[in-house]
């Protein structure tokens, strides 16, 4: 006799979890220790965090969240003579 298993989002729920909260607050962490990362690799991370196929859905928002939480890159004062060259 198979028991009953409960699935993801219901746990998460269960706990006082959004999805949208679980995949933002981790994103921000993940931007604030793993810094620099670009593209497929933000989507990597995605998949490593989130391995249940419920939480692929999720995977924009987490992109999202960590680009919005990551420094951004300092202009380079070469970068601003380029810009002033051109204006």
């Amino acid at each position: 006799m198979m028991g009953y298993e409960k699935s993801y989002p219901d746990i998460c729920v269960e706990v006082g979890l959004t999805c949208i909260e679980c995949t933002s607050n981790t994103a921000r962490e993940v931007a604030r220790v793993c810094k620099g990362l670009r593209g497929k690799m933000v989507g990597q991370m995605f998949v490593q965090l989130y391995p249940h196929p419920a939480c692929s859905p999720m995977h924009g928002q987490f992109a999202q969240a960590y680009r919005d939480a990551s420094p951004r890159e300092p202009q380079s004062e070469t970068s601003l003579r380029a810009i002033r060259a051109v204006a």
